[in-house]
């Protein structure tokens, strides 16, 4: 016969073995929760490093596409040229800037031409030099431009800059000869040449400008090599006829302004502009 002792320890034993299994469906059931959630929380990761994945993705395209096409986040070309006095009314007398102004009035404040292009005629004591101006996309230059040729603004005056080191440049249109002289007015910047490299390669012809912005007038330079500057400078347009002439005068050499600098100064052959002309718009 089975003692009571007997029973007692088989019932302790299947209590013992139902708790064990009790614990061990317990456990499992937290295994399958927690691996449910780590499962959960996984999705959940790769729905996260998906959308930034694609937020990532479509902004490089978007920059690579206004990279690509600058105009895409710039501001609309403007409708009309604002010719801004030089000299502030309201500001202090500046006897040194006054002298070396040449006034001839201002350029029509509307109507200028925004289409096509223009052919500039720089006659030289040392050559003629032919531009294709870029009306179409530097309508507000080329309409200076025509204007002061009109008043025969660039007519017997010198060319008062030569660069042959680090930049490469004959800087023209002061009157005065000083390389601070020009019209009575200025004007603002356009067709600036962004993301391009060299940023104003030989046979650019573009506008010369002080550190602050808006101040173009009628100084400009032919690029007869490759020059890297900031891409601050108007771009007017591009030779197309007598780059050579630009070069032989920077083979020449120039009298530096600074012995410091001697590749800067005004050329040893003497550049005189006898005349400058704009023809009308036409189609390129």
């Amino acid at each position: 016969m089975t003692s009571n002792r007997d029973r007692q320890q088989r019932a302790a034993a299947r209590a013992r073995l139902e708790r064990e299994m009790t614990l061990r469906a317990e456990a499992a059931q937290r295994r399958r929760r927690l691996q449910a959630m780590i499962g959960a929380g996984s999705a959940v990761l790769v729905l996260i490093v998906g959308v930034v994945l694609l937020v990532t993705l479509t902004g490089n395209d978007k920059k690579t596409t206004n990279a690509a096409n600058p105009g895409a986040s710039a501001s609309a070309m403007p409708t009309h040229c604002t010719w801004k006095p030089k000299i502030d009314p309201s500001a202090s007398p500046q006897p040194e800037l006054q002298k070396t102004m040449k006034d001839v009035g201002t350029p029509p404040a509307s109507g200028e031409p925004r289409t096509g292009v223009q052919t500039m005629n720089v006659t030289t004591n040392v050559g003629a030099v032919e531009v294709q101006v870029d009306t179409a996309n530097a309508p507000c230059t080329a309409a200076s431009f025509t204007y002061l040729a009109s008043k025969k603004f660039f007519d017997n005056t010198p060319c008062h800059r030569m660069t042959t080191t680090g930049i490469y440049v004959l800087q023209c249109g002061d009157p005065s000869g000083t390389g601070t002289g020009g019209p009575s007015y200025e004007f603002a910047e356009e067709n600036l040449p962004t993301n391009k490299r060299p940023t104003y390669p030989a046979g650019t012809v573009a506008v010369a400008k002080t550190q602050a912005p808006g101040s173009s007038s009628s100084q400009f330079f032919i690029v007869y090599k490759d020059t890297e500057l900031p891409a601050d400078y108007t771009v007017l347009g591009k030779v197309t006829k007598g780059l050579d002439v630009v070069q032989k005068v920077a083979d020449a050499g120039v009298t530096p302004a600074d012995p410091s600098n001697p590749g800067d100064g005004a050329p040893k052959t003497k550049v005189t502009i006898q005349s400058l002309t704009m023809s009308a718009p036409s189609q390129p």
